[in-house]
């Protein structure tokens, strides 16, 4: 229904319904951020006044840095953090190439068998040979207690691959075949014309791989025996449910029940921090890329 001076009068059930959703939205906000909220307030907070305390935690009590100086005194975390910055910086790197390569043939016109090789990248998507195989097969090629074990057996993500295809896809096939006339060749097509023109796509490998790598626990905790080379997450395992902070509490203060507890936050809002502070310069990419990946199947 048109009103004056062409304003748009909705109806009631259309006014109900964005109060509804406005609501709901707020709710589900709440939801999502007080939990972050309460660990950082708990990680900065007094430990004896947060023992304490009860109910909602709506600020910190009594700011205290002991805490996060704790964690950082904490040779293995720093060590992890170390090695988590190597696993996530060489193992985006080679995600980002090998998906590249794998989408780009896959998304190519007369590539013979195709059809085929889309056929078994998709069946893996459903059917995988299982724990003990996969150690075995890693074991077998010496991967075994090297930082390669969490790198290249999870090199390429099935369903990244997709979506980097389909994109890939959306490229006008006239680009390839001027560059072909001019006498480039598959990698200098690839590196020089599809690659720059799909920057949001690669944006969002980059988050996604990227935050697979700084959260990837389980592939070390299997793998690796070398504590040295454990990355921040298999550390921060050992803190929060073996609740192994005996070692980090000396001088920091004499009731080390109270202390554990918010070393355990400390230490969770430093695991989580840089990847909050990475997601920002890429939002304006993610739901773009998405949506490119989704347009065609």
């Amino acid at each position: 229904m048109v009103g004056g001076r062409g304003m748009i009068k909705r109806s009631i059930a259309e006014r109900i319904f964005e109060i509804v959703n406005l609501t709901f939205m707020f709710l589900l906000m709440v939801i999502m951020v007080y939990p972050l909220l309460h660990v950082t307030f708990a990680s900065i907070s007094d430990p004896v006044q947060y023992m304490e305390h009860r109910g909602l935690l709506l600020m910190p009590y009594g700011v205290h840095f002991d805490s996060y100086i704790a964690v950082f005194e904490n040779k293995t975390i720093v060590l992890g953090y170390i090695n988590t910055i190597i696993y996530v910086t060489v193992g985006t790197a080679v995600n980002l190439i090998l998906t590249s390569l794998g989408a780009y043939v896959l998304s190519r016109k007369g590539v013979y068998w195709k059809g085929v090789l889309m056929f078994m990248v998709v069946f893996t998507m459903f059917f995988s040979g299982g724990l003990i195989p996969t150690f075995l097969i890693v074991q077998g090629l010496g991967l075994k207690n090297t930082m390669g074990s969490l790198i290249l057996p999870c090199a390429i993500s099935v369903w990244n691959l997709i979506i980097m295809r389909t994109s890939f896809m959306g490229i006008p096939a006239s680009l390839e075949e001027s560059a072909r006339i001019d006498g480039a060749n598959d990698f200098i097509i690839l590196f020089k014309i599809i690659l720059p023109l799909s920057k949001a796509i690669v944006a969002v490998m980059l988050l996604f791989y990227g935050v697979q790598n700084w959260n990837k626990w389980f592939d070390a905790m299997i793998y690796l025996t070398d504590r040295t080379k454990y990355p921040l997450q298999l550390v921060l395992r050992e803190i929060l449910i073996s609740n192994q902070t005996e070692n980090m509490m000396s001088g920091v203060l004499d009731d080390r029940d109270k202390i554990s507890l918010t070393i355990q936050y400390a230490t969770i809002i430093v695991a989580t921090l840089p990847v909050m502070c990475v997601y920002p310069f890429v939002q304006k990419h993610f739901v773009k890329g998405v949506m490119i990946g989704a347009i065609k199947g």
